[in-house]
C-alpha cells in the first residue's frame, strides 16, 4: 500500500549503538495537531525540512498511513512557532542493520526528554523477519507512551 509505514520499536539500552553508526542528524521537530487519530508533524532535519501527517496505527501498532513532503527550512521554523507544547529536539543515529537494505535509526532525546533513547526500525510487511542488535531493550512498538507525538 502506498504510504503504509511499517516500523517497530524499541528501548535502548546503552550507547554501543554508536559505534555502528554511519551517520546522524540533529532533528527539531513539532507537532500541529496530535489526537488518537492522526498526527500533523513539521520536522528540520540539518537543514531539509518536511511536513508529515500520519494516521493511528493498525490494532497491532506497527502499520499506519503516513504521507510526507518537502517543505521551504524558513516556512518549517515558522510553523514551529505555531506548534502545540512539547517541541523534540533528538539526534537520529542511523546504524545499517544486519539484513541488506534495512537501517535502524536511533534517536537519542535532548532537552527536556533528555536520557530517554528510542531504535526504530522500518520494514517492508509486518511479519518481516530481523535481527535484534545486542543493545537493544525491551520492544515498546504500539505502546502510545513511546510515541513522539506523545512524549
Amino acid at each position: 500500500m502506498k504510504n503504509l509505514e511499517i516500523e517497530r520499536k524499541f528501548l535502548v539500552l546503552d550507547d554501543r549503538y554508536k559505534a555502528f553508526a554511519v551517520r546522524h542528524h540533529e532533528i527539531m521537530q513539532g507537532y500541529l495537531c496530535k489526537d488518537k487519530d492522526r498526527t500533523i508533524r513539521v520536522r528540520i532535519r540539518d537543514n531539509e525540512a518536511f511536513l508529515t501527517i500520519k494516521s493511528a496505527t493498525n490494532q497491532k501498532g506497527i502499520a499506519r498511513f503516513e504521507w510526507e513532503r518537502t517543505i521551504d527550512v524558513e516556512d518549517a521554523k515558522q510553523l514551529l512557532q505555531l506548534a502545540l507544547p512539547g517541541v523534540i529536539e533528538k539526534t537520529r543515529w542511523i546504524i545499517p542493520a544486519a539484513e541488506p537494505g534495512l537501517e535502524w535509526e536511533v534517536d537519542e532525546f535532548l532537552g527536556r526528554l533528555a536520557g530517554q533513547t528510542l531504535a526504530e526500525l522500518e520494514l517492508e510487511d509486518e511479519t518481516q523477519p530481523f535481527t535484534k542488535p545486542e543493545w537493544l531493550g525491551e520492544e515498546v512498538t504500539g505502546n502510545p507512551q513511546y510515541y513522539n507525538a506523545n512524549m
